[in-house]
């Protein structure tokens, strides 16, 4: 974690849609990318759900139906899955519930839930400021506030240190509550404290760990509870232990548990001499457990202050959510003498990145052409731009310096939550959790609606993946030794490359990329997806990811991949940018002996781009960009150097959020094509007949000449694939002028089910001219989840 005055806090200043009410003592979950509010209170309590999209910055209300439960404050909200489990808090002045409630978020349905009392005792009793914890199919509930008065109106607090165990059925529904025997000494009554579950990821048992709250005084101590062994203990501590504290938060992220905020102690007031305190304050503190060491850190001080608003102010009954290595912190209230009923909501959302973003996965190619690339790697979570890099073997020469280059922007921060495009208010779950992907729509800002099983036997039941097989090469030094003595025409065999035409005798592991193969296309697939769940008032959520993620094998053995395609005609191209020189720095990279410079291609927000030119760091530079100092280059002034036919590059890209600049990505290499040679077909389209399937494409857009013929071929199932799936063998299903074939039932009980994502039917096609076969298209036939014969 950065040191205390390295911590980047970002304030999200630009958003769209319903912004909810401030409010405090309300709970937040998070589903993936969404962070999910429901409940809290200011001038009335809250009832209605709210959701927050962190990757388009959207605020919406979804439709719910069913058993609505009653709005209510400091309550329980936990989330297993695309479930959320609410129960208790507060539904009204005086008036606490003991109700339990479910959320299936997949259809936006409440459903009260009724579970069976414990077999000895009695069933949790109404309360607020309890926790409400979750760890496998269990949720754990810990102390809270009851009122012993039945005049609600009469408020007569007991504070409670009861701890009850609920059994989740699984998918929904519950079994029931249970009163664990537990050993060891028992926390003292309390409400408002936290309590968060961890274990070990090598060894352990889960353990549970309660922290604070309030039982007429703020409390500060730290217990443990084994769930296996059920024995409470108060482990010793190192470092500052934070203040005594209430209506605080506690997250987990790896292992370290972050508490910020909450009611602590005024100052200078003399807790000993004031147990029951009369004065207390919001704070902004901030510091970590170490869950591993028991180790305390003091990130942010409560006698820090912050002038320049840099950070959150000072607030309790707040909510936070850990989304990947990304805390987010939303709204609470802020005050210094509740006995002045002076506090104030506040309402703005922060958040603050822990730790330096993952490596991204490889680059993949989704389309070459004789000078440049169209690149693209998988989304990482959470994260504000993309250092993406490549060096060749060739000798660096500068390109001219004209007004192509991007204009000066130093100094301008790249505001990630700043609105594109994409402005449409989604209308369910699976909008906002796919309509910021290009990789799966290719479609910026188009909210993919209503995506029906359309399972039948349509046309549309196909369900494409179209990607680029980037083993194929138009160089004559492509010439590879991995001949077999396989002859002829039906040959199994990968598609490649000799001497600057199509080699059926040649087997080159697979390494495909995902592309879209045209936006017609790319509408047929996202209408074809299969769902889990139904539609409800246009919301709707997919137990997994709606459109599948492609294999990223885009490890190149041959230096000579010259994969290209149609891209489909909506795709966005992503725009480099000079990032801000406020983000921490990245360490310098030290060439070693013979080793070939590292060049900036320029740092991107998306996770796509167009390669034409590269940027050349000033002669005896040996570092990469540092983000965040003055060593950081600026763009406009460096010379560029363009990219060369027929050369290969090898590529790497890093994610950057506000820690800085994380690991870079496995290399990946891809050559430019030579001219001449024809592109890879597209709009390819599968749809079931009599005999099998019928398989049609469109010709190249780039032809450079006559198509003289094009061949089809289907992966098919081999004792080399079962010992090597990555490395697929392919035979020639279709050799001719038309853009379309049939592939026989016979053809496909021999085909290979790819499994390296979601189970499909591997097909390739390729153009032939007068110089001879260009790249082919790889197309992904979905199959469903079973090992049955395709069209079954």
């Amino acid at each position: 974690m950065a040191a205390p005055s390295l911590l980047n806090w970002r304030r999200v200043s630009s958003f769209t849609g319903p912004v909810p009410r401030a409010r405090h003592g309300h709970r937040a979950v998070a589903i993936r990318e969404l962070m999910i509010i429901f409940g809290g209170g200011n001038e009335g309590i809250a009832d209605e759900l709210h959701v927050y999209n962190t990757v388009t910055n959207q605020w919406f209300l979804p439709a719910v139906r069913g058993d609505i439960p009653p709005g209510c404050a400091a309550h329980g909200f936990v989330c297993d899955g695309t479930r959320i489990l609410v129960f208790g808090g507060m539904v009204e002045y005086g008036r606490y519930s003991n109700e339990l409630y479910e959320l299936q978020a997949s259809r936006w349905l409440w459903k009260k839930v009724k579970p069976h009392p414990p077999s000895s005792g009695l069933p949790p009793c109404p309360r607020l400021g309890h926790s409400f914890s979750l760890y496998g199919n269990k949720c754990y509930l810990f102390g809270g506030l009851a009122n012993e008065s039945e005049d609600s109106n009469n408020n007569v607090p007991r504070y409670l240190n009861d701890f009850y165990e609920l059994e989740l059925q699984h998918g929904s529904g519950v079994v029931g509550w249970s009163i664990p025997v537990t050993k060891g000494i028992v926390p003292s009554p309390r409400e408002s404290h936290t309590a968060v579950i961890y274990c070990k990821r090598d060894s352990g048992s889960p353990k549970m760990y309660v922290f604070g709250g309030m039982c007429g005084a703020r409390l500060d101590d730290l217990w443990q509870l084994d769930l296996e062994t059920m024995a409470w203990s108060k482990p010793e501590t190192k470092g500052t232990v934070p203040l005594p504290r209430s209506l605080h938060t506690a997250s987990i992220i790896g292992n370290k548990m972050y508490i910020f905020g909450g009611w602590v102690p005024h100052k200078g007031e003399n807790i000993e001499t004031s147990p029951h305190d009369c004065e207390w304050r919001c704070t902004s503190s901030f510091s970590y457990l170490n869950l591993d060491t028991a180790e305390w850190t003091t990130l942010v001080s409560d006698s820090q202050e912050d002038k320049k608003n840099s950070r959150p102010r000072p607030r309790a009954g707040h909510c936070a959510v850990a989304i990947g290595t990304r805390l987010y912190f939303w709204s609470g209230r802020d005050g210094y003498k509740k006995a002045l009923n002076s506090q104030v909501c506040c309402k703005d959302l922060w958040y603050l990145d822990t730790e330096k973003p993952p490596a991204p996965s490889q680059v993949q190619l989704i389309k070459a052409t004789t000078n440049s690339f169209h690149v693209k790697w998988d989304e990482v979570p959470t994260v504000e731009g993309y250092l993406l890099q490549l060096n060749t073997d060739l000798p660096y020469q500068a390109a001219s310096s004209d007004s192509s280059a991007p204009p000066n922007m130093q100094g301008v921060r790249m505001d990630p939550h700043r609105q594109g495009s994409n402005s449409i208010v989604p209308n369910s779950i699976s909008d906002t959790m796919n309509s910021a992907k290009s990789e799966h729509t290719a479609m910026k800002g188009a909210s993919v609606k209503n995506k029906p099983d359309l399972k039948a036997s349509t046309d549309s039941n196909a369900i494409l993946h179209s990607s680029l097989a980037t083993n194929a090469s138009n160089h004559n030094s492509c010439v590879v030794d991995m001949l077999r003595k396989n002859e002829g025409p039906h040959t199994s065999a990968n598609i490649g490359v000799l001497s600057s035409c199509l080699d059926l005798r040649t087997v080159i592991p697979e390494t495909s990329v995902s592309s879209t193969v045209s936006s017609a296309q790319t509408m047929v697939t996202q209408q074809t997806i299969k769902t889990e769940s139904s539609s409800t008032n246009g919301a709707v959520v997919k137990d997994e990811t709606s459109l599948t993620t492609f294999s990223t094998k885009s490890e190149v053995d041959e230096t000579c991949a010259l994969p290209a395609t149609k891209i489909s005609r909506v795709e966005s191209h992503a725009a480099a940018m000079p990032f801000s020189k406020e983000t921490p720095s990245n360490p310098v990279t030290t060439l070693k002996a013979g080793e070939r410079q590292w060049c900036d291609v320029g740092i991107f927000k998306n996770n796509t781009a167009l390669v034409s030119q590269f940027y050349l760091l000033p002669k005896g530079k040996q570092s990469i960009s540092k983000i965040g100092n003055a060593d950081v280059p600026d763009y406009s002034l460096l010379k560029k150097q363009d990219l060369v036919p027929g050369t290969g590059y090898r590529f790497r890209v890093a994610a950057i959020n506000g820690c800085g600049i994380g690991p870079f990505s496995k290399i990946s290499e891809f050559k430019t094509c030579i001219p001449g040679f024809p592109g890879a077909p597209s709009a390819v389209r599968i749809s079931k007949n009599v005999e099998g399937i019928h398989l049609s494409w469109e010709p190249p857009t780039s032809p450079s000449g006559n198509i003289l013929e094009y061949s089809a071929y289907l992966a098919i199932r081999t004792a080399q694939i079962q010992d090597n799936p990555s490395q697929l063998v392919f035979m020639r299903i279709y050799c001719g002028l038309k853009t379309s074939c049939v592939v026989t039932a016979g053809q496909l009980a021999n085909a290979h089910i790819d499994y390296t994502s979601r189970p499909a039917i591997v097909f390739r096609i390729s153009a032939k001219n007068e110089k001879g076969y260009g790249p082919a298209t790889q197309v992904r036939w979905l199959q469903g989840n079973n090992k049955k014969a395709p069209l079954n």
